[in-house]
């Protein structure tokens, strides 16, 4: 199975090719950003696509990040997924930051059962643990830092992310440094039914429409 993995749930964006049967990352194209993920991604799809040395045709699944992560990147990568997907006439997958977090710990520490604590910003984080063969243990949620603190501060085993010093004092990693080969391996064992793309929203967004300015028509 060729799955095409696309990441813009953070200031980057990212795609890449992996060879599913092979279990190997065939190339990556991507930057650090900061914005303009709808004007990029696709640059970045062919520049993979010929690192790679295949067509788009030859895709068989897309993945994608669902979030927790940036409202506006999420859009653009999911919408980006289904578009591809739905012009290929294969199936697309998401996968949470969450998951691909903690399925790279897991695979560098194996046996553990993983927690995964990003930095959601306003003294919050993003949150999920996983037990050791990485299948989640409740559902995501976000958290004031405190209460995290509280109930997570005592954790038998990996604590990752870039919230996991300031809640258990384990060091973390940054929350938009995904890899790239464990989404798409991810990717390739989901389930296309149950996992197709639909954004993971925990927080709303920042922007909201204003009431109360409502513009006469003549």
């Amino acid at each position: 199975m060729l799955v095409l993995a696309i990441d813009t749930s953070g200031s980057g964006c990212f795609a890449a090719v992996y060879d599913g049967g092979a279990g190997e990352l065939l190339a990556c194209a991507g930057a650090d950003i900061g914005r303009g993920h709808a004007e990029r991604l696709m640059e970045f799809v062919d520049e993979a696509l010929s690192a790679s040395g295949r067509e788009l045709g030859e895709i068989d699944r897309i993945a994608v990040t669902i979030g927790p992560g940036s409202f506006t990147g999420i859009r653009v990568g999911v919408a980006a997924a289904r578009g591809l997907a739905l012009a290929l006439g294969k199936p697309a997958v998401g996968i949470t930051t969450l998951q691909v977090v903690a399925e790279s710990a897991r695979l560098n520490q194996a046996g553990q059962p993983v927690l995964v604590v990003l930095d959601a910003k306003r003294d919050e984080v993003y949150l999920q643990a996983f037990d050791a063969s990485g299948r989640p243990q409740g559902e995501a949620e976000i958290l004031p830092a405190e209460e995290a603190r509280l109930r997570f501060s005592v954790f038998a085993g990996i604590a990752c992310g870039s919230g996991a010093l300031a809640v258990t004092g384990a060091a973390g990693g940054k929350p938009d440094e995904i890899d790239m080969a464990a989404l798409a391996r991810l990717g390739a064992a989901a389930d296309p039914v149950s996992a197709r793309p639909k954004p993971l929203y925990l927080r709303g967004p920042d922007a909201k429409p204003q009431a109360g300015f409502a513009v006469t028509r003549a």
